[in-house]
């Protein structure tokens, strides 16, 4: 059914444990991305669903499958933490070149106190956002399965029912990794991620010889993979929750869909996390937060790039760190796409910060408000509160920009809002799964206005509202 292809088991064994998931003890089908499992090239015609639900839920394990949990560590809301690990996750192992991982899959010797379970919500929570996120055109894991166990986990109000899901990664490679082994000196084995790394998504600098020169440029390459990474976040209003280092992708992608919420109304330092409670990882911290990560990086690698500590941190210094401006344009020049400026100019930074302080002084919702733009330039204000600054901005506005008729393309009308993905959970631990289907449904084609579909596309109900998301853990 799946033809594995694994490489990073043939790393040293201090990389990862060899572990099998545990047995659940009656695993049954939620959903399958049979589109995803066609793209990765799995042959799932003459699976049934009994069976894939044994196969993802790691009850029966296929030929050349080699189960590890990797070993990572990570700085953890600015604290470091010198082993993590993958707690409740196994590698199954690499299709074409993407990682195969069970979440949700029992103990390894990273769980710490952890039963290494999750329960059903974090899965269906992880599948919706992560296909949307998919679908709105940022660089992401994906979902492809998700499976009941038949089992309770006790989380903090009790029982809940258990579930697995099935993440595919371009990798799962993280700033924690590096760090693990640079919280222990083990600088031979840095150089051995090192190349690996470079090897796995960085082929272009396979030819670089020098491991100054590699290191360099990966923290370069990096950064501008990460400054359109954020700047897509930032585009859609998405929150992260938990963009500690061990959250953060070496490939460039969104990884863990933990506390992550997308924006209701707009607040600059809007946070869902329950547990960021000094707001490290708000809305608009995300940017600093990403170069304060690299930085982290940067230190891993401080030793390869010269032997003398203050001539390599010069060098970051020199190489580097200018690039961090790559942040703020990249956000902005997203930012100032969904109101139509298609040739940004720095001038344009005023005029996004004016359209977005209005609507944190209005209360208004992020995604409608940038979706109605058309039928504002239009003359139709009556989504918009007529302000003083609503006046102001239309002026600047329409000085700027003409047409907008591509605009529909850029701003969505349908994401995955957190009282929606509750709706979602609440009816799962009920065993009623059509929302859930019907959401994913939805937001995995998020730029087309459907009739009958309204309630997906409007802020909560002040009943309705969600006001912290938490970890699966």
């Amino acid at each position: 059914m799946i033809k594995f292809n694994n490489t990073y088991d043939q790393l040293p064994e201090k990389f990862y444990e060899r572990c099998l998931p545990e047995k659940c003890s009656q695993p049954s089908l939620i959903s399958f991305n049979k589109k995803l499992a066609q793209e990765l090239g799995i042959n799932y015609a003459s699976v049934d669903e009994a069976e894939l639900a044994q196969i993802f839920s790691g009850l029966k394990i296929l030929p050349g499958s080699n189960p590890i949990s990797m070993a990572y560590a990570g700085f953890q809301f600015g604290h470091p933490v010198s082993q993590l690990g993958d707690g409740r996750a196994h590698l199954l192992g690499e299709v074409n070149g993407f990682d195969i991982q069970l979440k949700g899959s029992g103990r390894t010797r990273f769980s710490r106190r952890g039963d290494g379970k999750s329960a059903l919500g974090p899965v269906l929570r992880e599948y919706i956002v992560s296909e949307a996120m998919h679908a709105l055109g940022v660089p992401t894991t994906r979902a492809l399965c998700a499976v009941t166990t038949g089992d309770h986990v006790f989380r903090q109000d009790g029982p809940e029912p258990g579930g697995i899901f099935t993440r595919v990664a371009s990798s799962h490679l993280r700033v924690g990794t590096f760090q693990y082994f640079a919280f222990q000196k083990d600088i031979d084995s840095i150089k051995t991620l090192l190349d690996y790394t470079i090897s796995r998504h960085y082929q272009s600098l396979e030819g670089l010889r020098s491991e100054r020169d590699k290191s360099i440029e990966l923290l370069k390459v990096l950064t501008i993979k990460q400054s359109e990474l954020i700047a897509k976040w930032s585009a859609l209003g998405f929150i992260h929750g938990v963009m500690n280092t061990d959250n953060f992708s070496l490939a460039g992608i969104t990884i863990d869909y933990g506390p992550c919420a997308f924006l209701d109304e707009f607040q600059f330092e809007k946070v869902f996390s329950s547990i960021d409670v000094n707001g490290r990882y708000a809305f608009f911290n995300q940017v600093p937060i990403a170069k304060w990560n690299i930085l982290r990086m940067a230190e891993c690698l401080l030793p390869l790039i010269d032997e003398n500590q203050d001539m390599a941190i010069k060098l970051v210094e020199k190489e580097v760190v200018p690039l961090f401006d790559l942040f703020e344009e990249k956000r902005m020049i997203a930012l100032a796409a969904k109101l139509g400026i298609n040739d940004y100019q720095k001038s344009d930074e005023y005029l996004v910060m004016m359209f977005l302080t209005y609507l944190e002084n209005q209360s208004l919702d992020f995604t409608n408000a940038f979706r109605n733009l058309p039928e504002l330039l239009k003359g139709d204000s009556s989504f918009y509160p007529d302000t003083d600054e609503l006046k102001a901005f239309l002026i600047e506005w329409k000085n700027r920009v003409q047409e907008i008729e591509d605009l529909d393309k850029i701003n969505p009308i349908y994401v995955p809002r957190n009282h929606l993905v509750q709706k979602v959970i609440d009816d799962a631990y009920e065993g009623k799964f059509d929302s859930f289907h019907e959401l994913l449904g939805v937001v995995t084609s998020p730029f087309e206005m459907k009739s009958g579909l309204e309630q997906y596309a409007r802020m909560p109900k002040a009943n309705e509202r969600v006001y912290q998301t938490f970890c699966g853990t």
